[in-house]
């Protein structure tokens, strides 16, 4: 969904809620939830790059997907433990 902040457009993530389905996220955010999801366990933003097809080995292409993750947990999504990696919602 798409918003207005200080006049410049940026992507709402919405809370995780009842009745606020995954389909509301952007496409790319849905294929991190999709990848960390079939996942076998938690997994760091690297594993996740690499099922995702971002090229891992520059750090600048590895961190928006980081960033992505976090807000992703922020928003209830995701859960991130103690030691960096992520993994879904019990």
């Amino acid at each position: 969904m798409p918003g207005h902040v200080g006049g410049q457009a940026v992507m709402l993530i919405p809370q995780r809620a009842p009745g606020v389905e995954q389909t509301t996220l952007p496409p790319d955010y849905q294929r991190i939830l999709v990848a960390v999801r079939q996942a076998a366990g938690p997994v760091r933003a690297r594993q996740v790059g690499e099922m995702l097809g971002v090229d891992i080995s520059v750090r600048a292409k590895l961190e928006p997907l980081r960033g992505k993750l976090v807000r992703l947990a922020d928003r209830g999504r995701l859960r991130k433990l103690p030691d960096g990696r992520f993994t879904t919602r019990l």
